[in-house]
């Protein structure tokens, strides 16, 4: 007798096979359910079809010896959302929900940067901007370096996944819609710097994909105005997601839940 093996990349999208037939019916995760605090109304989530997307929480960003501290950006506010990060590795991990890394990471040779990219964190052409060297001898922002690597406190996972991005929206030009899609997530958690800019505009562009979208507000930060927070989470609440706090969703996810259908 014929034994069907496994094939494909994602835990709910493999087909069985073997030498003479191919099983295209997927087998689902068993629906997980939790209630969250939330605004504009509260929200029940799958757990079983949730990730966690950490954007930009990289040392060139929130380091003090990074590229934003070196022209005199203050990084203290982009580190006030290390903490709640930190409370909620342990707990997504427990449940089984993919932590995604996404992380700014030039090419090195910086040939998929336009000008206008460039022209967004060097305006005078003056340098350092993306791609150069700063006095540790690390690239700004270019995968692979220093620059571009997940802060130390935050210590990933080898179940992490990791996606370079090289814009504001992380689903420009890279491959998240298609890991989203192999994993069956539907519903995202976000977190990371900054609020206004890359969190938000990744988040934009998951609603317009239709992805359920929940932004977890203190495990989010900025070095923006105090408007440009303010802005962003009124946005977010009118017109892409949801906002809650890292205590409502660590509170939700740490409660024991029953799988459906695992009574029958």
């Amino acid at each position: 007798m014929s034994t069907r093996r496994a094939i494909g990349s994602g835990r709910t999208n493999c087909w069985m096979v073997d030498e003479t037939s191919v099983d295209f019916v997927r087998i689902p995760n068993r629906p997980q359910p939790v209630e969250v605090a939330a605004t504009p109304q509260d929200i029940r989530l799958d757990v079983a079809t949730t990730a966690f997307v950490v954007i930009d929480m990289q040392n060139d960003f929130c380091h003090p010896e990074g590229w934003l501290a070196t022209i005199g950006v203050d990084v203290a506010p982009a580190r006030a959302a290390i903490a709640p990060i930190q409370q909620m590795l342990p707990i997504v991990r427990l449940r089984n929900i993919p932590v995604i890394w996404l992380n700014w990471g030039n090419r090195p040779d910086r040939l998929n940067l336009g000008p206008s990219t460039h022209h967004v964190y060097d305006r005078a052409g003056l340098g350092p901007g993306l791609g150069d060297p700063l006095g540790n001898g690390a690239h700004v922002l270019e995968q692979g370096s220093w620059s571009a690597a997940v802060v130390d406190e935050l210590i990933d996972a080898s179940s992490d996944i990791h996606v370079a991005k090289f814009a504001m929206s992380g689903f420009w030009d890279t491959p998240l819609d298609s890991i989203l899609r192999n994993l069956g997530v539907t519903t995202l958690l976000f977190g990371g710097v900054n609020l206004d800019q890359c969190v938000l505009n990744t988040l934009q562009d998951a609603s317009f994909r239709g992805y359920d979208c929940v932004l977890v507000e203190d495990c989010c930060a900025t070095t923006s105005p105090g408007y440009c927070v303010a802005a962003t989470l009124y946005n977010v609440r009118q017109c892409y997601g949801f906002v809650a706090s890292c205590a409502a969703v660590a509170a939700a996810l740490s409660k024991e839940t029953v799988t459906i259908g695992a009574m029958v």
